[in-house]
């Protein structure tokens, strides 16, 4: 089994205990605070709201979706836990399909190397490294190297705890504890081509809120602030200057919303809004802005993979992007009706908008940028991208018949359609 020396824990900065402090914050610092804390974070606490499996379902078992659920519902029970991730439920099929969309479009003649940010309890690590070993050229797994970005310091052990249980795998995995958004825990650039996998980490990151009184006003950024003699929060607008914010208003195009429009139909959008004034609120998604920045250069040549939620049903936070703030206790879930009310004790997380996604992977990789001073009439992207529903993803790469049931039901297939996978490789592999 592998040691805990392989650990390398790189302190994040702390946040007030309160969450807000003397000085106001803005929204995705609360989010971090309230999720990421060493000490008070969701992800933090000691017992870990991730399952572990002890052994695989066996789904060719099980009679239908009835019974699938019924099995699912007493393997909560059992574990008081928050949830199981898709490659906890369904290992080690959900990870082969990765293991196998990687070996298809790697390029196998330099070493694999493999990176994944939030590995979990570790089992999406192990089941590509089994899939390595068992299915790839005997120099791919021999030569290959897994390294985990994790930020809970519980995590980074349980995953190598779960890894170490095949001895061959401990000398080519290891868990750098840090937070990966952080690019001072890369170190120097590394130009090899590698792979970086994100699994339900896009829901987690933190996202900022931009606020406008009506439909002809300007964006304003939302502040959180203490009132004097109280513990009471509120949001406070502000007019735009925090560089990753404004920076996403830009990728999205919003800032073009209102400077493209001729002057009959911006007379008619500002009548309309003193009639029928309608505040608008949109949540941002600058943690993964962030991150990719981090990633794209740190690592200029690596391939993405990543799944999420695309929608999130039953939301009760106001604003387009808003997330389900949600707690488990006992078995049973409340949801919360304001992202103020995570205070470490309460997941937060957000449907991925794919599109967004795309645009900010093709800025951070530059080509975005390449465009705007290109001379060319048809310039070469950088990168190729392809957005699948986890059913095709799954089609396509993995081996379906693994999770269908005895009559025909698939709860991979069938109960994840508001999941999807991102792909993105540069050009050069294509080469």
């Amino acid at each position: 089994m592998a040691s805990d020396t392989r650990i390398r824990w790189t302190a994040p900065a702390l946040f007030s205990t309160d969450i807000v402090g003397d000085k106001p914050i803005l929204v995705r610092d609360y989010i971090r605070w309230a999720l990421y804390d060493p000490n008070h974070g969701y992800f933090s606490k000691l017992s870990g709201p991730v399952g572990l499996l002890e052994k695989s379902i066996r789904f060719n078992q099980l009679q239908g979706r009835t019974a699938y659920l019924k099995y699912l519902d007493n393997l909560y029970k059992q574990h008081d836990i928050a949830w199981f991730t898709p490659v906890e439920l369904f290992k080690p099929w959900y990870a082969h399909g990765i293991a196998e969309a990687i070996l298809r479009t790697a390029n196998l003649s330099v070493p694999l190397k493999i990176y994944e940010i939030g590995g979990g309890s570790g089992t999406c690590a192990k089941c590509i490294m089994d899939y390595m070993m068992l299915n790839a050229p005997p120099k791919v797994y021999n030569n290959m190297t897994y390294t985990s970005v994790e930020i809970s310091p519980s995590l980074a052990k349980r995953q190598l705890e779960t890894v170490g249980e095949v001895q061959s795998h401990s000398s080519r995995f290891s868990v750098e504890c840090r937070d990966a958004t952080h690019k001072k825990g890369w170190g120097d650039v590394q130009p090899e081509p590698c792979w970086v996998i994100m699994l339900e980490v896009l829901d987690n990151l933190p996202h900022d809120i931009v606020y406008s009184l009506n439909q002809g006003s300007p964006w304003m950024e939302v502040w959180l602030e203490k009132a004097q003699n109280s513990s009471q929060i509120s949001e406070v607008y502000k007019p735009i200057e925090d560089k990753q914010i404004d920076q996403c208003i830009k990728i999205i195009g919003m800032d073009k919303e209102l400077a493209n429009e001729n002057i009959l139909i911006s007379t008619a959008r500002s009548m309309w809004s003193k009639v029928f004034p309608k505040p608008q609120r949109v949540w941002l998604p600058t943690g993964c802005l962030q991150l990719l920045e981090v990633l794209h250069w740190a690592l200029p040549k690596m391939s993405l993979i990543a799944s999420d939620f695309s929608y999130l049903p039953d939301i009760k936070i106001a604003g387009d992007r808003a997330p389900l703030v949600s707690t488990k206790k006992d078995g049973r879930t409340v949801d919360h009706s304001s992202y103020l009310d995570a205070k470490g004790d309460a997941d937060i997380f957000f449907p991925t908008d794919f599109w967004l996604l795309e645009r900010m992977d093709h800025h951070c990789s530059g080509w975005s940028n390449e465009m705007k001073g290109s001379t060319s009439s048809k310039p070469v992207k950088k990168r190729r991208t392809i957005t699948l529903d986890t059913g095709a993803f799954m089609e396509e790469f993995g081996l379906p018949s693994k999770t269908r049931t005895k009559d025909g039901y698939n709860p991979l297939l069938d109960d994840f359609k508001n999941t999807k996978f991102y792909l993105s490789v540069p050009t050069h592999n294509f080469k």
